[in-house]
């Protein structure tokens, strides 16, 4: 990432941090920081083995780590996750393990999808984190049943939609919406507006003020947010979630985030993106923020910055290294786990 831009700071004095994050504010903080940079540390190293041929794809998340750390801290194990494109460190900070994710990306005999999803696109039951469908915007009418069916079940949780700014336009932003409020249904919908749908500039996407505003036609309440600020972000969904559990219905957060990398590594933004854009998201780079004001509050200093680095570079190295060396389904697998086991007279078995 090139650029010579100064994060803007976060102006919050710590005792704002205090109210915002509870009594464990200090160490919320710096596991937000630490996770933050385990997830900069895996996008770099994934993002230089696809460019190898060493896995095939990858869709990075450089620039919207504060969403995805303050979402996995700020959710409950009893919540949903429906991920885009960029949520995978959601799924991590809520439990998943990263060398599981690492079988996932190299698709081999230990990835919990025996390599029938495309990397990127991993599924954590364990921790109620869906597989993404890359069909724009279908995971917000996932969403909504889920959350229906939570309702129905009179089960605790809260159905978590995240979306590009380009899904706002497809159908099921509109179903999704109109139904969960209608029905008033325990959901939140998080746009990560990171300003590209793909290569289509947010201006050309919608005339709207702001997604957030798109709200107010379909009745259900609408903020827009800093999604490069780790505790504007944390406190905001932990408002929004509390309301959603109290049954307040549904909450459409609009987080702005600055892309960092290309849409995927498939994509040359250099074509299409102008040319002080990387300064520009530079200058909110979430993690280069975060730091920034542990510094300044005295919660980290260089030496302490610089173990977190090391300590996250091994765990993505021996995560990689593991998976790297682990063989690929074999042929027979793909017969397995097609069709549910099922008794002499058809029905389900007991498993």
């Amino acid at each position: 990432m090139s650029g010579d831009a100064t994060p803007a700071p976060l102006e919050y004095p710590e005792a704002t941090v205090r109210t915002l994050l509870g009594p464990a504010w200090a160490e919320t903080t710096l596991a937000a920081y630490r996770w933050m940079r385990l997830g900069r540390a895996l996008d770099a190293r994934m993002q230089a083995l696809q460019r190898q041929g060493r896995v095939g794809f990858y869709g990075a998340a450089t620039g919207q780590e504060a969403v995805n750390v303050a979402a996995g801290l700020a959710t409950t194990p009893e919540d949903w996750i429906f991920p885009g494109l960029r949520e995978q460190l959601v799924a991590l900070v809520r439990g998943h393990p990263l060398v599981a994710y690492a079988h996932h990306l190299f698709a081999d005999d230990r990835d919990p999808s025996r390599g029938r999803n495309m990397p990127c696109h991993p599924s954590a039951r364990e921790v109620h984190y869906v597989s993404m469908s890359s069909v724009i915007g279908t995971q917000i009418s996932h969403a909504v049943g889920l959350a229906y069916a939570l309702r129905q079940k009179r089960a605790a949780g809260v159905s978590v939609a995240f979306f590009g700014d380009g899904a706002t336009s497809a159908n099921d932003f509109h179903a999704g919406l109109n139904f969960a409020v209608v029905e008033h249904l325990p959901v939140l919908f998080c746009c990560t507006n990171n300003q590209w749908a793909i290569s289509l500039p947010v201006e050309r996407q919608s005339a709207s003020a702001s997604f957030a505003s798109k709200a107010a036609a379909y009745g259900l309440p609408g903020r827009r947010i800093d999604g490069t600020d780790f505790f504007a972000v944390y406190s905001e969904l932990v408002r929004a979630l509390r309301d959603a559990r109290a049954g307040q219905g549904p909450v459409l957060l609009e987080l702005v985030t600055y892309r960092m990398t290309a849409h995927s590594s498939s994509d040359d933004p250099t074509r299409y993106q102008p040319k002080d854009w990387a300064s520009r998201a530079v200058a909110h780079d979430p993690v280069a923020r975060l730091e920034s004001w542990l510094r300044g509050h005295g919660q980290i200093d260089t030496a302490g910055s610089d173990a977190i680095g090391r300590e996250v570079e091994d765990e993505v190295r021996a995560a990689v290294e593991l998976a790297e060396a682990t063989p690929p389904p074999v042929r027979a697998s793909l017969t397995e786990d097609v069709y549910a086991p099922v008794d002499s007279r058809g029905a389900p078995a007991a498993e």
